[in-house]
């Protein structure tokens, strides 16, 4: 059995499968997989955060990117955006149920990429020398 067959084996059997290139599914994994999207769900782990202190949370991304990743995060219910009514204007984003639901999977991605990264790393440094 090889190590595809045994995930297959293991996950439920569901209507979707994100490996047809027709299921709907798709899309949800492009948003999670966009190159600024699990940072930001990441960073709003522990709480809702205003733009800027999310902005340096995350990093280097842009004002303009972070904006239309918030936007997009928002569209699809995984982040909420809370406008207060003061003055100056104060807005807050946070997880919603649905985003907070992606905190147990990306937390085991997150743990895989921190240990397995020297290793990528020096991969990636082998392959550069015989390229």
């Amino acid at each position: 059995m090889t190590q595809s067959d045994a995930i297959d084996e293991a996950m439920p059997a569901v209507a979707n499968d994100v490996l047809r290139p027709d299921c709907p599914s798709r899309v949800v994994m492009q948003r999670i997989g966009e190159r600024w999207s699990m940072f930001v769900i990441l960073a709003l782990a522990d709480g809702p955060l205003r733009f800027t202190a999310l902005k340096a949370r995350v990093g280097v991304v842009t004002s303009k990117v972070l904006t239309e990743t918030l936007r997009a995060l928002e569209a699809d219910g995984l982040i909420a955006r809370r406008a207060y009514a003061e003055s100056p204007p104060r807005v807050e984003y946070e997880l919603t149920g649905l985003g907070s639901s992606l905190l147990v999977p990306l937390a085991g991605m997150r743990a895989w990429a921190e240990t397995h990264v020297p290793e990528v790393l020096a991969s990636r440094a082998r392959h550069l020398v015989t390229s």
